[in-house]
């Protein structure tokens, strides 16, 4: 009967201890850059409003084949639907939220994260529904204030 050891081998840690070695002095080597710490909040802001929010469902214009206006991404649309009850303060219709919009020009950067935070406007009061409340971190409110920033 052979028995296996329950030691470990001396082979196998000292190439564990290289590789955390080489990942360790690897990450210390590429601090990023100021301008890739802001690509990175931009592709995250992308991410959490193209893929998590999915905010081009209301807030861009639906194309006769069902695909996204892109040529008009974010610049506003008419909700498609409508809900079976009436809903007090339903809006049809949801803002354009692009950097040249006149929201961006009331709310400004600081009123979009305030927004995202709070779910209450400047004035202090709520969205209209079919807009969710969202109560967001401010680093992802941030990222995503940024994103919506940079659309034209």
């Amino acid at each position: 009967m052979t028995t296996t050891s329950l030691r470990p081998r001396p082979l196998i840690l000292s190439l564990a201890g290289i590789a955390i070695a080489a990942i360790a002095t690897v990450g210390l080597a590429q601090t990023p850059k100021p301008e890739a710490a802001k690509e990175t909040r931009l592709e995250r802001g992308k991410y959490l409003v193209e893929e998590v929010s999915r905010c081009q469902e209301c807030h861009t214009p639906i194309l006769p084949d069902g695909s996204f206006d892109k040529a008009n991404w974010m610049k506003g649309a008419t909700l498609v639907g409508i809900p079976a009850k009436p809903i007090e303060d339903w809006h049809q219709k949801a803002p354009d939220i692009t950097s040249t919009s006149k929201l961006w020009t009331n709310w400004k950067y600081e009123g979009f994260v305030a927004f995202l935070q709070t779910a209450k406007n400047p004035r202090g009061h709520k969205a209209g529904p079919p807009m969710p409340a969202y109560t967001l971190k401010p680093e992802d409110a941030e990222a995503m204030a940024a994103y919506l920033k940079s659309l034209p």
